[in-house]
């Protein structure tokens, strides 16, 4: 039976969330060797790698099962540590990593969040990612729980439904004068300036191609927070997929117009987290499905 100790588990955790040796040794407020010592005997425990020494670090594929386990660990662990304190002994807060993509994240996510109330058993650590991609941090070990447009569960999770993001492809007025020929339609925008949030944002560019059957070669603006991107179709930097949340009330003030000949798209968002019993997560959970289901669309 392969036999770990808490310190252990621990500091695999800090050195992947912190990515050097270093930084985990900060964090944990103790030397570089100390940490370097605890992960060779973690790894001698376990009979084989679990850590690529690069930068960042990085788990290898028997690492991030150790990973998980050490997230699961440091969960259960604060549960206990909550009962305890109800007769007496204070209990150290657990870090609930959370995979979320930028959408979510600038709308209803976080007052889900802030609506659990202040609290000092938790710190949220928020991961942003594309919704594409952040069940992959969950299949990795890296988060607990993740917002994600995969609706299968990785293995060992569960997943429920959220609702669903609809997306408008809108740009100003001023863009439609400039590069649109005075036309608000997607026949017009083949070379016309698109605002992309990052090079993993394919929203856009997949619109355009099941819109026309053509791939575009417009040149694109890459943008990489919500909000901001939001302010650059505004602006007039280019066209772009923004949410219901993010343009309704700047279509109505016609601040934005919507363009001609392009349907709305509709992302299906899905709340993944682990099949563990830790009531903390199912209180995080309820509070983001809650929150979800009040604003997103149901189909």
């Amino acid at each position: 039976m392969v036999d770990f100790t808490p310190e252990q588990l621990r500091t695999l955790v800090a050195v992947i969330d912190e990515g050097t040796f270093d930084a985990a040794a900060a964090r944990l407020h103790v030397t570089a060797s100390a940490v370097s010592q605890r992960i060779k005997a973690l790894e001698q425990a376990a009979g084989q790698v679990l850590v690529q020494r690069v930068t960042p670090v990085e788990p290898t594929e028997a690492g991030r099962h150790v990973l998980r386990h050490a997230r699961e660990v440091a969960l259960l662990g604060a549960e206990l540590e909550r009962r305890l304190a109800s007769s007496g002994r204070d209990g150290e807060a657990v870090s609930i990593p959370i995979a979320v993509n930028a959408d979510s994240l600038a709308t209803w996510f976080l007052p889900a969040l802030i609506g659990l109330g202040p609290r000092s058993d938790v710190l949220f650590d928020l991961r942003r990612d594309d919704q594409e991609h952040t069940a992959e941090q969950l299949r990795r070990g890296e988060v607990v729980a993740a917002v994600t447009s995969v609706k299968e569960p990785v293995q060992g999770a569960v997943s429920t439904s959220l609702g669903v993001m609809r997306y408008r492809a809108v740009c100003s007025p001023a863009y439609v004068e400039a590069h649109l020929g005075g036309v608000a339609h997607v026949s017009r925008i083949a070379n016309a300036p698109v605002v992309d949030f990052d090079r993993k944002d394919m929203l856009q560019l997949r619109l355009y191609r099941e819109v026309t059957g053509r791939e575009t070669r417009a040149p694109r603006h890459f943008v990489p927070t919500s909000t901001d991107f939001a302010r650059a179709v505004v602006g007039g930097l280019g066209w772009g997929l923004l949410p219901d949340q993010q343009c309704a009330a700047e279509l109505e003030r016609g601040e934005l117009v919507r363009l001609g000949g392009a349907r709305s798209v509709r992302v299906a968002l899905y709340w993944q987290r682990w099949a563990i019993g830790s009531s903390l997560l199912a209180e995080v959970t309820d509070a983001v499905v809650a929150a979800a289901r009040a604003t997103l669309l149901r189909r």
